[in-house]
Formats: C-alpha cells, sequence, structure tokens
C-alpha cells in the first residue's frame, strides 16, 4: 500500500494571494508565506545560502524587510537550539522557492510554520533576483507585504508603504534589548568579567566569551556608566543592534566615560558605529548594506583577507589611508571590505580599544574571525598585567 504524500506548508499556502509593493511603486505578486496579513520595513537583502534561522532571531534585523537571495529557503525547517534571541525580529520575509519538505534530523517544524507561529508576514514565489537588483540600482527602501483580505487596490498599498516610518532617524536599540541585567558564566575557569551593553545582543556572542573563561554581565541599553562599573568589569563590550547610530546619544557618552577610563574596550556592528561617533567620527547609511554570509574583508593589521558574516546598513566614515588624532589619542581604521571600501574596524592606538563592523561571532559561519575574541581576551590579560605592575610599583 503507498502512503499518502505528506501535506505541506507551502500547499496549504498556494491559494492565497500576496503582494510586495515598494516605495517607489515596484510591484511583485507571489503567495502568501508564513501569516497572512500586512506588514512593513525596509527591504534589505541578504546573499547567505545557509543560517537563515540566525538571521531571522538577529534583533539587527528589527523592522526590516529581508529578501532571501538564495532561491530556495527552509530546506532544514526550524529548530530550537539555534535562535539567536528570544523571538523573530525581521518585519517580513521574501523568498522565491519554498521547500516543499523539511529535512534535518534537528527539525521540529516547517519553516513557514514557524513564520506563522510568530505572527510574521512574508511572500514567496517571486523573482527575488529581479527585486535583488532593483534594490542595488535604488538602494533599499520602504517596502509592504500584503497577502489574503489585506491585497487591495495598488494606490492603497503605496500610499500605505510611503506613510511607514524610514530606517534613517529609527532609534531602536532600546526596543529589542533586555530590560534586566543577567549573566552568562564563563565556561571552565573564570578569567575576566566583561561588561556587555546589549543594544541588539546575538545569543552566540556571550557565548563565544564564555568559551573563553569570560563571566559575561549583560546589561540594557539605557544603563550608565555607574551600572557598568557596578559589575567590576574587566573589559566593555558594545554588541550589534537596529537602527541608526546618529540616533544613540546616551550611549555614546556612556562609551567616552568608559574610553576615559582606558578600560579595555571590544564593539562589534552597531558597537563599532558608536566606538566611531565616540572618536569623533560622522556615521552614513549606505546605499543597500552588507548583509550575509560572504563578505570578503581585510584585516590591515596582517595582511588576511576574511571571509565574514555582515548586517548593517550604516557605517562609520574615517579615512581609510592615515592614523587619525582624536580626543582619545591615534586611530587607526584596522579591516576594510574589499568589496567598496567601507570600514569595516577601528584601532585606537592609545588606549585599550578596538572595534569591527562585522559579526566574528557568527554561528551559521564563517569563523575566520573568531580570533578577534582572542584579542580581546589579551587587551584584558595586558591591562591586568599593568594594573599588577602599578599596584607593586605603589607599594614599593
Amino acid at each position: 500500500m503507498t502512503a499518502p504524500a505528506p501535506t505541506t506548508q507551502r500547499t496549504r499556502r498556494e491559494r492565497v494571494p500576496a503582494v510586495l509593493v515598494l516605495e517607489d511603486g515596484r510591484t511583485f505578486r507571489g503567495q502568501a508565506y508564513g501569516a497572512v496579513g500586512e506588514t512593513f520595513g525596509e527591504a534589505v537583502f541578504n546573499t547567505g545560502m545557509s543560517g537563515y534561522q540566525e538571521t531571522l532571531t538577529d534583533p539587527s534585523y528589527h523592522r526590516q524587510v529581508v529578501v532571501m537571495t538564495a532561491p530556495q529557503i527552509g530546506n532544514t525547517g526550524w529548530n530550537d537550539e539555534d535562535d539567536e534571541s528570544q523571538q523573530i525580529w525581521v518585519s517580513g520575509y521574501v523568498v522565491r522557492d519554498p521547500a516543499r519538505v523539511a529535512s534535518n534530523w534537528r527539525s521540529k517544524r516547517s519553516l513557514d510554520e514557524e513564520l506563522e507561529r510568530q505572527g510574521v508576514v512574508g511572500i514567496s514565489g517571486i523573482d527575488t533576483r529581479a527585486l535583488t537588483r532593483h534594490l542595488r540600482e535604488r538602494g533599499a527602501m520602504r517596502v509592504g507585504i500584503f497577502s489574503g483580505p489585506a491585497v487591495a487596490d495598488q494606490a492603497e498599498l503605496l500610499a500605505k508603504v510611503q506613510q511607514a516610518p524610514e530606517m534613517k532617524g529609527a532609534d531602536l536599540c532600546a526596543e529589542v534589548a533586555t530590560k534586566e541585567t543577567y549573566v552568562v558564566p564563563a565556561i571552565g575557569e573564570k578569567k575576566f568579567t566583561v561588561a556587555a551593553l546589549d543594544l541588539g545582543i546575538k545569543g552566540m556572542t556571550p557565548q563565544r566569551m564564555a568559551e573563553r573563561g569570560i563571566e559575561v554581565h549583560v546589561l540594557p541599553a539605557n544603563s550608565t556608566v555607574e551600572d557598568i562599573y557596578a559589575v567590576r568589569p574587566d573589559g566593555v563590550f558594545f554588541s550589534n543592534g537596529p537602527g541608526d547610530p546618529a540616533t544613540a546619544d546616551r550611549q555614546v557618552e556612556v562609551l567616552r566615560g568608559v574610553l576615559a577610563k582606558k578600560t579595555p574596550f571590544f564593539g562589534i556592528c552597531f558597537g563599532n558605529q558608536l566606538l566611531g561617533r565616540a572618536l569623533g567620527f560622522g556615521t552614513y547609511k549606505l546605499k543597500y548594506g552588507h548583509r550575509g554570509i560572504n563578505q570578503p574583508v581585510q584585516d590591515r593589521t596582517t595582511g588576511k583577507v576574511e571571509v565574514t558574516a555582515h548586517n548593517h546598513g550604516f557605517a562609520v566614515n574615517a579615512p581609510l589611508d592615515q592614523v587619525s588624532d582624536t580626543p582619545f589619542g591615534r586611530v587607526e581604521v584596522s579591516h576594510v571590505c574589499l568589496n567598496d571600501d567601507v570600514v569595516e574596524g577601528l584601532q585606537a592606538l592609545d588606549i585599550p580599544a578596538f572595534s569591527v563592523q562585522y559579526h566574528p561571532e557568527a554561528a551559521a559561519g564563517p569563523h575566520d574571525a573568531a580570533y578577534l575574541f582572542d584579542r580581546f581576551v589579551e587587551l584584558m590579560r595586558d591591562d591586568s598585567k599593568h594594573s599588577v605592575s602599578l599596584m607593586e610599583g605603589q607599594r614599593a
């Protein structure tokens, strides 16, 4: 007796129409994927061929509609181990060809089921290559996805999209950060304590530190300098996060207080942009940003080219070809994107502080840049030795 063919989420959705409308009027029609309804955000594209679960649960994607350039998405379903946070943060999801059946031993349900469970409106069956080319040419822009009863007259849908808030000027980090401090204990022997400001932190970041003997105290985005030093940190970390770094004046002032105390500092993504601002550099919005797990970056301190994971729509405006004088001493650009010469890292030369724009903690890979956590450890170790020498000198 032949077993019946499995019913799938895709089959159930194929008859539900959906439409994607960009703020410049370009329209794509397909089928509902995930929840049925309407959603709005900034349209951006991600070039990763894997790691969609980590992408969806990355808080840095808050208020963005993510277009996947890989043609088929959902092959490995959804498991309960790979989330980077407690929920999906993307505003909407766009795929060309959803996998009909999830095939992985850890899978608990399909991607479509999880999107529906969390109320994430998506669309499938559209030409994502054409959409990506449009965004590359015109730039990231506001977008709306409408499905089922939400589908209406084109002019009405376009008007809704054009009324949605823009990403430039958006202050979002406090919306995704923890409300209460929590601690991620060191794995094995505890060597250092780090105060990590949560601006949209991913779960793998404190994990990477814990693996190196660091006890991580994760603090809310609006924490003060006093809150940070209350945990008696050996180092301070500022995380990735969503929104426009130009709005984060409070966090920039806190960081200046950390730099003034010469406490070892490490920043990732949004943290890199805030270090740039704290040092006196400006930030600006990229045309369409860097998002994916295949971006080439050169570490100028070693000359090595790394394949790296990115998720940023803003960048630091710092000179590439010279050492800059800042209120905290000399600073140089330590990493640069080889695709477009965007600043991908900063290194202070007179205080113990550095940052990168990309994601060395990337759970889905690549792992070329994991050594940056070791650099942070070395920075704290050197600072600890310096402090001991000063104390011994004072006793003498």
